[in-house]
């Protein structure tokens, strides 16, 4: 089997890993790829939103399946230009339909969707230009801090925690009346702050049958403790401690069936990952948001642990045949630690020269923001590099990942050293 990879980051270098160890595989294309796809499959100089070059690659490279690696084709619907063209339609595409993709590409929508089905999640209200006043008295009726969050896809840089009211106006009237996030702010969710703590749980559906992928739990903060900016993610770790036995079956419970039934109801077909933003309220998991893909640095944590055929599992997707695939899961717990560029959340510089992979022993590292420069892998991005370590324990994994986090070297390289400190 053909498969062509759309993406580039950490996730997308994860995936062709975890495509490449299935004797289904004949060739892998990954568009546009990094200097670490290169070495498992051919990357091809395509854009994820350029669908006319994507729909030449197939006929030039006899694809057999496309698999969805971000958000930003699938919320603009990639799967429907393939289900709409007679020559593409047979190509099956791993990920929603743009109809279906609305769980990630609008909060209003996953919000009201969440409310529909009775499913937990924090009070909230939606806001247009012409409704601010009505939104600044909606704030007036919540305890600070306050949650304010783009309706529409922002790059992850939609959502804002204010910690005070004159914050959280001066951030809403920006979204709305100044558009500072463009069309993605033409509608504005503002939502009650939960206290608790996150972890993701994801997914794959061929719209009837589920298997569940191992839980993780990223951590988005550039700074030690979960200060300073938001960002990608700088790290994760599955399984997580504290969501196992009962607080996993409430997810199933209240979360997943409810989800996947409401979509029934609703007439929409999901094909695909499904991503569960999740917050532990005192033992309820509630709900923060849906994405319609794998999570990023999650993945790095997940799939070394899925010790099933992952093309077979894609391909039953494909085929709605989901609940004969048996799902194998590795016992030991998996840590992933995100080398990133000096400047990152912020302003950062690309092309350093990244030493020292070769010295890696026993851990595994997933090129994220990376290229090739005259047969040397460079930087090129904010996130650049997740190395990855099995362990017997959380500690044992950790460990291991730090040690070969050391071993790589390029200029301004940053990481974070205190993944999995609250667990």
């Amino acid at each position: 089997m053909n498969i062509l990879l759309l993406g580039s980051g950490g996730r997308e270098h994860t995936l062709a890993w975890k495509l490449a160890q299935s004797p289904r595989l004949t060739s892998l294309f990954i568009a546009p790829g990094n200097a670490g796809t290169s070495s498992i499959g051919t990357n091809l100089p395509i854009h994820v939103n350029d669908y006319r070059a994507i729909r030449e690659a197939c006929f030039q490279y006899k694809i057999h399946m496309v698999i969805v690696g971000p958000e930003d084709p699938l919320v603009h619907g990639i799967h429907d230009f393939f289900l709409g063209d007679p020559h593409l339609r047979d190509i099956p595409v791993i990920g929603p339909t743009k109809q279906a993709a609305l769980l990630e590409g609008s909060k209003d929508f996953a919000k009201a969707f969440l409310k529909k089905y009775h499913i937990p999640t924090a009070a909230y209200g939606t806001f247009s230009r012409e409704t601010l006043a009505e939104g600044i008295d909606f704030l007036r009726s919540l305890s600070p801090p306050y949650v304010i969050k783009a309706d529409g896809l922002a790059a992850g840089k939609g959502v804002v925690i204010c910690p005070t009211f004159e914050e959280a106006t001066s951030e809403l009237t920006a979204m709305l009346s100044e558009a500072k996030f463009g069309e993605a702010s033409r509608k504005v969710v503002v939502e009650e702050f939960l206290q608790g703590i996150e972890l993701s749980a994801f997914l794959i559906t061929d719209g009837t049958h589920y298997r569940i992928l191992p839980e993780a739990k990223d951590y988005k903060r550039i700074g030690a403790g979960d200060t300073g900016p938001n960002t990608g993610g700088m790290g994760s770790v599955s399984p997580v401690p504290f969501a196992q036995g009962e607080f996993l079956e409430k997810v199933k419970r209240q979360v997943i069936i409810p989800t996947l039934q409401g979509l029934k109801t609703e007439g929409i077909v999901y094909t695909g990952f499904i991503f569960f933003g999740l917050m532990n309220v005192h033992g309820i998991p509630y709900v923060i948001e849906y994405n319609c893909r794998l999570g990023d640095p999650e993945t790095e944590s997940v799939l070394p642990r899925i010790q099933a055929d992952f093309v077979e599992l894609c391909q039953a997707v494909a085929d709605g045949t989901l609940d004969r695939v048996p799902m194998r899961l590795d016992p030991r717990f998996t840590a992933s630690v995100m080398l990133v560029s000096d400047g990152y959340p912020g302003v950062y510089e690309k092309g350093k020269e990244i030493k020292g992979l070769d010295d890696v022993k026993g851990s595994l590292v997933f090129h994220a923001g990376t290229t090739t420069n005259d047969g040397r892998i460079v930087t090129n991005g904010g996130r650049v590099l997740a190395v990855t370590s099995y362990g017997e324990t959380m500690d044992e994994a950790l460990k291991r990942s730090y040690e070969n986090a050391e071993k790589i070297q390029f200029e301004g390289k940053c990481y974070r050293k205190d993944i999995g400190f609250d667990l």
